[in-house]
């Protein structure tokens, strides 16, 4: 009886992981309103910690740390549990950041050192929300019409807040707390704008090089924004007959070869 019932715990064991896994990765309105539903549980504690990285400890901030930490656990628990290859979810620098900050929640009970401005790396999971991005491309014509200018404010938008995120770590002191946290903000805009109003700078080697990747890295990413927005906007489907993927909105038919396009519209009302 006993490997009877060893063999049914590991059916039911696999059959848990395949349901966590197509919540992660499947197509199903749930799995995509579970994921929805990650990107904004990742909003709230970016926000949170950032709102608490100067405050100091008592019993409600205690325990709300130690409820989000075990939430942020079994999240990670759950990505590597269902992954084809846990090594790889190791080298995602999003994963990286969580590990770092359910440390320094781990720690904060233990030490006299504050940890909490590590937990501003929370930030990273931005990086995250581009998996939403195929999840939007089937289920809305509007991002379809307008994903490269769409995309292209995500990535702004993403390397602002990441790159934040390190210029606090690695310019601020931990007390500085939310307006620690707008200078660095302020600083990185200032930055990749290349405005240079000079009253916040770097003066150490490796903050002047970290000045130097958002200059070059910022104005590139501005420049693919505002090429987004002024071309003329074309919309992703593959041409089943030569592969080209990009046509105009209402394209019948391919450019390339010719073949005849079925381009989802939402179609034209007469006035």
């Amino acid at each position: 009886m006993v490997p009877g019932k060893n063999l049914w715990h590991v059916a039911e064991m696999k059959e848990l992981q395949r349901t966590i896994r197509l919540l992660y990765t499947g197509q199903s309105q749930r799995a995509r309103r579970f994921r929805y539903g990650l990107i904004v549980f990742d909003a709230v504690t970016i926000v949170y910690f950032i709102a608490t990285a100067a405050l100091p400890a008592t019993p409600i901030t205690t325990s709300v740390n130690a409820g989000l930490g075990l939430l942020i656990f079994l999240d990670l628990a759950a990505r590597f549990w269902t992954s084809d290859n846990p090594r790889r979810e190791l080298t995602r620098i999003y994963n990286l950041a969580d590990l770092i900050v359910l440390l320094s929640l781990l720690l904060a009970p233990l030490v006299a050192s504050s940890f909490a401005f590590l937990r501003v790396l929370r930030g990273l999971r931005l990086i995250h929300a581009y998996h939403l991005l195929r999840d939007l491309r089937r289920e809305s014509l509007f991002f379809r019409r307008h994903e490269d200018a769409i995309l292209a404010m995500v990535n702004l938008f993403v390397f602002i807040f990441v790159t934040t995120s390190f210029v606090f770590v690695l310019a601020f002191d931990e007390e500085a707390g939310i307006p620690g946290y707008v200078d660095a903000l302020y600083f990185t805009v200032a930055t990749l704008t290349t405005t240079g109003f000079g009253d916040i700078t770097m003066t150490t080697t490796e903050g002047k090089l970290l000045s130097v990747f958002i200059m070059v890295v910022g104005v590139a990413l501005f420049v693919q924004l505002a090429r987004a927005i002024f071309q003329p906007s074309k919309i992703k489907y593959k041409c089943p007959e030569c592969g080209l993927n990009r046509h105009e909105p209402d394209a019948v038919h391919c450019k390339h070869c010719g073949e005849s396009l079925k381009i989802e519209t939402a179609g034209e009302t007469g006035a």
